[in-house]
């Protein structure tokens, strides 16, 4: 029997990058009918985008994104990673270097190595592209399909 593999995606205020990816990747294991191996969520490292306990929605041009691609990421908000989901987890995996420097501070350590940066699971190892920055919601899509095509390639390879 398969254990379920429980995926975090970070970034900072989790209104962009970590809900595209988890959206898409909910979308691919679907098409995949591995839907069943995986329970998978995002969340911020900042509570920038958190305001008296209620979390933004997906920024629109995210969720534009995601639609022009067919896939919805209805009733998302924003939430904030704790401490105390380091043991609820397997794999939490940021989109920026200085989401891992963040997700680091608020768990202390790393025991288990379970901190990963999706554009790791890439022979490019940067960062996704910020598109609160750049403004480019499709560089940003097309990093994060990249960074997750090699996350599921190398967790078809492993055993769990």
């Amino acid at each position: 029997m398969l254990r379920l593999l429980r995926i975090n995606f970070i970034c900072h205020g989790n209104i962009c990058r970590s809900p595209i990816a988890e959206f898409v990747f909910k979308d691919m294991i679907k098409k995949q009918g591995r839907e069943n191996e995986f329970s998978v969520c995002s969340m911020a490292t900042s509570s920038e985008e958190i305001f008296m306990g209620v979390g933004n929605p997906v920024y629109p041009p995210a969720r534009e994104i995601l639609q022009d691609h067919g896939i919805s990421c209805e009733g998302k908000r924003a939430t904030q990673v704790k401490k105390s989901d380091y043991d609820k987890y397997d794999l939490f995996v940021c989109m920026d270097s200085n989401n891992i420097r963040n997700i680091m501070r608020i768990f202390g350590s790393d025991p288990e190595n379970k901190v990963r940066k999706l554009m790791d699971y890439t022979d490019r190892k940067t960062d996704v592209a910020d598109p609160w920055y750049t403004g480019n919601f499709q560089v940003t899509y097309d990093d994060i399909c990249e960074g997750l095509i090699g996350m599921l390639n190398e967790l078809k390879n492993a055993e769990c």
